[in-house]
């Protein structure tokens, strides 16, 4: 519980991108950047994809399913038992379903930079992103490693490659090298992104462990992708035969009183800020677009939870924060050997590293580190509101400090 609080410490006060903060406008992920982000689902079946892309949305969720799953008194949950457990949860029922795929869990929490792009990028334009799946299927076949096999059958209708379970009761999931399945990768500069589970051997071929039956927690799974529609349509009914436990009178009269479905319980997709649970959104036009934009009370709220915190951060351990990893030079965010780069995303990879002595490699690399540093900061802060009853202006940061009790 300890480590979960640090997590949701880092989520909720990761800082949206300052350039889009100051222009309004949502950086836009460039062709390349995409294929990137993407790669590494691209080839999953079609109802597998829309639960990773809405989940994606979400990812402190996506974390508290993925150590829930863990759990030792869960693990063994199946049926009844196991609607029951997640009936319990409060999370968006698209995290709800992925328990039945602890690999997919799995990967999506330890690779959390990579939940965090991919649920930037799906919120920001769903169209894009399902056509940059459609481009990177359309390169695999080409490539002759999109086939249909006994796991799985691929459907090509009107240039839309559908991929479908060759057995409708069991989903497999693949693991490829994105390097090697989709021919020679065009983009240097952006390598995509992979995971590969424990024991998978890399090979050219696209390999399929142990099929997932679909459970209890597949009646979840209300979205389903419209490849030509360019967006995932819900309707909460689907999938009653496998689990038909699940309380959908009320999730749709919750739906239908934020206008997501119609009376069936039918509509498109609609991200809902309140399952995001304070994460920080990429950009401030996303912020806005939801509701959530960052605000003097927020930041504030913000503050308050890092000295709620205290008691946790303290268990975490790690060195000394280094005078060269604090924030950037003369009371600035931004520059310097302690700049924050990428887009406020967490780990590895391209540009999602925060620069100088402090950046953080994969995910949850340094996350040891990140408790002594949290601390410091919260210090600080305690510090400035001790002096003077609160904060006061004139004074700002300086000198990789804190002077005159205040931020501006």
């Amino acid at each position: 519980m300890r480590g979960l609080s640090w997590l949701f410490m880092v989520l909720l006060a990761a800082p949206p991108s300052l350039i889009a903060q100051q222009s309004g406008q949502a950086p836009v992920f460039k062709p390349e950047e995409l294929e990137q982000i993407l790669a590494p689902i691209a080839l999953h079946p079609d109802a597998l994809v829309s639960q990773i892309l809405m989940a994606s949305t979400y990812p402190l969720e996506v974390v508290q399913a993925d150590r829930w799953v863990k759990q030792k008194q869960n693990a063994s949950l199946k049926g009844d038992a196991l609607t029951k457990a997640l009936e319990a949860q409060d999370w968006d029922p698209s995290v709800r379903s992925l328990v039945n795929f602890p690999q997919v869990l799995t990967m999506m929490s330890e690779k959390l930079d990579w939940t965090q792009r991919l649920g930037d990028a799906f919120l920001a334009d769903q169209k894009k992103v399902l056509d940059t799946i459609q481009s990177l299927r359309a390169k695999a076949q080409a490539s002759g490693n999109l086939t249909t096999t006994k796991e799985q059958t691929v459907i090509v209708e009107e240039k839309i490659i559908k991929i479908e379970s060759a057995n409708p009761q069991v989903v497999y999931v693949p693991t490829y090298n994105p390097t090697v399945v989709y021919g020679a990768w065009p983009y240097p500069a952006y390598p995509p992104y992979s995971y590969y589970p424990p024991g998978y051997v890399a090979t050219s071929m696209m390999a399929f462990g142990a099929g997932m039956a679909m459970g209890a927690a597949w009646g979840y799974a209300w979205g389903n992708s419209n490849w030509n529609g360019g967006n995932v349509d819900i309707d909460v009914d689907r999938n009653t035969n496998i689990n038909n436990n699940i309380n959908r009178d009320q999730a749709k009269q919750k739906m239908q009183e934020r206008g997501q479905v119609n009376q069936k319980g039918q509509g498109q997709w609609q991200h809902s800020p309140e399952h995001r649970k304070g994460v920080s959104y990429r950009d401030q036009g996303t912020a806005q677009k939801f509701n959530r934009a960052s605000s003097n009370d927020a930041i504030k709220s913000r503050e308050s939870f890092r000295g709620r915190a205290e008691t946790g951060r303290q268990d975490l351990g790690g060195g000394n924060r280094p005078a060269t990893a604090d924030r950037g030079g003369a009371g600035q965010v931004g520059g310097g050997a302690g700049s924050r780069g990428g887009a406020s995303q967490l780990g590895g990879g391209g540009g999602a590293d925060r620069g100088g002595s402090g950046s953080r490699g994969g995910a949850f690399q340094g996350i040891g580190g990140g408790g002594s540093q949290a601390k410091s900061a919260s210090q600080r802060g305690s510090a400035s509101r001790s002096s003077g009853g609160g904060r006061s202006g004139g004074g700002g940061r300086s000198g990789g400090g804190r002077s005159g009790g205040g931020r501006r």
